[in-house]
């Protein structure tokens, strides 16, 4: 509820760059609590390409899908708890101390993947990671929120986005440096807890939110840190603001603290104006996930194999493509979340989103249709490793994904990938079926089949990834530490954050056995489905909270005549006037 009021010009992204000479204090701030951040962004990123080796090294991985979708979403499932227990940690102890505790959640959970002997030891380290990534989705951007100058805030909090998606560009890097280093997926996963190190020790050298300190009555240190991020002519009209903020509150709920955990969960749910906070919020996250994006954060490489390339190096490559372009629309994001808004970026994202999942839907549609035949007499050469599905369907004629759909493994042909090659069993230890292919100079595919329409898959991946960075992949954060007054920023922004993740593992957890169950391309078609329900809920029930302070959000909401698509012109009459 604190900020002045602000109009948002083309200055603001000229005025964030220049914190770095003339106000490095708050830079150093924003970027110390964005290594939560690239922690959140490189421990979802990883996976998709440890999952590869971890998939060599253990065999029972290999042959289960439920397997692979639990190691990848067991980090999701910690993350619901980290969210939840965070949300109420924010609150009572404060951002700081929740940054530090998830940093300790990170670092454990780093060496215990790194030394795991088994598979249900990744597991258990991926829950202690998720809970460290639930507790700084939602954390990092509130303090970076809380301790940003207003004009500047969607710029700064944009900044936490980039280092998520910084932090799964550099896990993709980082994925293939390790590819030919012994111990692979163990430096892979193990590596992510040199930031975690280096985020604590910077954090012990910060000081809390301001807006979390004036609230719990400590007001010298809250005008402390105020004089370091405002000018000194700026400094009063903040404090009347937060003075005004609490007095406001004591004189709503009659103490400050009054309410339980569950008590102010159910005052959230029931005050008007934050339930319709809550409401656009919930529906932010919920659409960030069901729009499809971590079938890609998470398994890149998989549906690269799926786009018909075998190699588990050349589909690292290529995913670090997409990965890349996710980070540089983030940087986009920073440029223009506060010049033309949180709304109209969500808006115009999604209707990217649905375009390219329908065309992506296409290409493997097509790529299915004309997938290789299986040739009797390719597979007759390896006669003593043929399918045994493939041998009791004797006579009639199948292709390359009536093989793998019998989980088996496709030998494409030795002078023409796209002309029949053989169904052969998967191996099992030592290799021999795999091995047997690949010394005749022939791709063994696992994922998907050889296609021509590879190139077109990439090329709307990249696309998609590109409409989703900029809106849908920063927004939804955005609004969330705008949208609540400060007594429940905490509370609701953990309620949101669980929604975010619960949408998060039901994504994850069924994406691998969805394209098995109906295929890559009716997958998708269903993620675009789920976009345009996204967009008509954006549009109907999310509000621009473009360059208003967090009290005229406060009223916005309150409006007796309160509708989402209204432009904000509309609630003129709440603007505070100019000091």
């Amino acid at each position: 509820m604190e900020g002045g009021p602000h109009k948002a010009d083309s200055t603001e992204f000229k005025e964030c760059l220049s914190l770095i000479f003339t106000r490095p204090y708050i830079l150093q701030l924003a970027l110390s609590a964005g290594i939560g951040g690239l922690l959140f962004g490189y421990d979802t990123g990883v996976i998709s390409g440890a999952l590869l080796y971890i998939r060599d090294d253990f065999k029972q991985v290999e042959r289960s899908t439920v397997l692979q979708e639990t190691i990848v979403s067991m980090a999701v499932a910690g993350a619901i708890v980290g969210a939840a227990f965070g949300g109420w940690m924010n609150d009572k102890f404060g951002r700081r101390l929740s940054i530090l505790f998830a940093d300790v959640l990170f670092f454990a959970g780093a060496i215990i993947m790194a030394a795991a002997p088994l598979p249900g030891i990744i597991i258990l380290g991926r829950i202690f990671v998720g809970l460290g990534v639930g507790m700084a989705s939602m954390t990092a951007p509130l303090y970076i929120s809380e301790a940003s100058p207003h004009k500047i805030r969607g710029a700064l909090v944009s900044l936490n986005g980039l280092l998520i998606t910084g932090g799964q560009f550099l896990s993709y890097l980082i994925n293939l440096a390790f590819t030919r280093v012994s111990g692979t997926w163990r430096w892979m996963l193990g590596i992510a807890g040199l930031p975690a190190l280096i985020q604590f020790v910077l954090m012990l050298m910060l000081p809390e939110s301001p807006r979390w300190l004036y609230r719990k009555d400590r007001k010298k240190d809250a005008e402390t840190i105020l004089k370091r991020i405002y000018r000194a002519d700026e400094v009063p009209r903040e404090l009347d603001l937060l003075r005004q903020s609490v007095e406001s509150e004591i004189a709503e709920e009659g103490t400050i603290g009054e309410y339980s955990l569950f008590g102010k969960v159910r005052k959230a749910w029931t005050t008007r104006m934050v339930r319709r906070g809550l409401v656009a919020g919930i529906i932010c996250q919920v659409a960030q996930q069901f729009c499809g994006i971590n079938t890609v954060m998470y398994y890149a490489p998989t549906i690269v194999q799926l786009a018909g390339y075998a190699s588990n190096s050349t589909a690292l490559a290529l995913s670090l493509i997409t990965s890349g372009l996710n980070a540089v629309g983030s940087i986009v994001s920073i440029y223009f979340v506060d010049r033309s808004g949180r709304r109209r970026l969500m808006i115009i994202s999604l209707c990217g989103i649905i375009l390219w999942l329908a065309v992506l839907s296409g290409v493997f549609y097509a790529a299915s249709v004309k997938s290789p035949d299986v040739g009797f007499m390719e597979t007759q050469h390896f006669s003593n490793f043929t399918c045994p599905a493939y041998n009791a369907a004797s006579g009639i004629q199948w292709r390359c994904v009536d093989c793998l759909k019998a989980e088996c493994s496709f030998c494409s042909n030795e002078d023409n990938k796209l002309r029949a090659g053989a169904c052969l069993a998967n191996p099992e230890a030592n290799e021999p079926m795999k091995h047997a292919c690949q010394s005749e100079h022939r791709d063994w595919y696992t994922q998907g089949c050889p296609s021509n329409f590879g190139w077109v898959a990439l090329v709307a991946l990249a696309a998609y990834i590109i409409s989703y960075s900029p809106g849908m992949g920063t927004s939804p954060w955005i609004v969330n530490s705008e949208i609540y007054p400060l007594r429940f920023r905490g509370i609701c922004g953990g309620m949101a954050a669980v929604a975010n993740w619960v949408s998060n593992l039901i994504v994850t957890q069924t994406f691998l056995s969805l394209t098995k169950a109906i295929g890559t391309a009716n997958t998708f078609v269903l993620f675009a489905c789920y976009s345009i329900v996204a967009l008509v809920l954006i549009f109907l029930f999310v509000p621009e909270t473009k360059g208003l302070p967090f009290e005229e959000v406060e009223k916005m909401m309150s409006d007796d005549n309160y509708k989402a698509w209204k432009t904000r012109s509309a609630y003129k009459k709440h603007q505070l006037p100019e000091l």
